[in-house]
């Protein structure tokens, strides 16, 4: 497996292991938190299990000015799932009903103190472009707005 492109993000988070875990596996908690600022999602599915399937769109908000109404799926299948240590997935941007842009992302949670240290490492393993382009440039970014919302999430629980 080649990859194009590696992010690797760290955080600590003042809640339990069990609590981030289910954060990422359960849909009624990843809908209040997936994606970048000014998104909102739709989860068709989102099955934590092993070769469960990933299925949302992500609709883009007034806050993206000209972008507000753009909807941009995502699918995807978990890989493994190891509660409450690690998960992994694959994703893939879609448009046009084409695949453009694919990774895989493992997610590893350590309890420290009564605190949780989780590293979500993406790697990118396909990109088709140019349609591949503003997913790929953005990225950075907009996993740093979503591990943002996580963070506010779990800071209400």
């Amino acid at each position: 497996m080649e990859v194009i492109k590696e992010v690797v993000l760290t955080r600590e988070f003042n809640a339990p292991r069990d609590l981030v875990f289910e954060a990422w596996i359960d849909p009624d908690h990843v809908i209040k938190w997936w994606a970048p600022n000014g998104v909102t999602n739709e989860i068709n599915s989102w099955y934590a299990k092993p070769g469960g399937k990933i299925d949302l769109v992500m609709v883009a908000g007034v806050d993206l000015g000209p972008l507000v109404g753009q909807r941009w799926p995502m699918t995807g299948e978990f890989k493994e799932i190891n509660k409450p240590e690690s998960l992994s997935f694959t994703a893939n941007a879609v448009l046009d009903g084409k695949e453009i842009l694919q990774h895989l992302t493992t997610v590893t949670f350590e309890e420290e103190n009564g605190k949780t240290k989780m590293t979500v490492n993406i790697k990118v393993i396909k990109a088709v472009m140019p349609e591949a382009q503003g997913s790929f440039a953005g990225m950075d970014q907009g996993w740093n707005q979503q591990l943002d919302k996580l963070a506010a999430f779990l800071a209400k629980k």
